[in-house]
């Protein structure tokens, strides 16, 4: 039998913007949401700051289509 391990708390909910193409029911549709989550909220800082950034790919003008939230989960 494994160990269980512990959840990890700290976490950052993307979603899509509700003017978002992407929202189509024959795409990702309306109630599409992710989860990160991360041991600290150090941890949690840093990747929401890189996941925020202009990524270098991106045409100038273009913009990540993506909401992102901290989110906390019970201790």
């Amino acid at each position: 039998m494994r160990p269980t391990l512990p959840m990890k708390r700290y976490g950052i909910r993307i979603t899509l913007p509700q003017d978002s193409t992407l929202r189509a029911p024959h795409l990702l549709g309306p109630e599409w949401e992710s989860f990160r989550w991360f041991d600290s909220e150090a941890e949690r800082e840093r990747a929401l700051a890189e996941m925020s950034r202009t990524l270098p790919n991106y045409r100038r003008g273009d913009r990540v289509s993506q909401v992102l939230e901290r989110v906390e989960r019970d201790a």
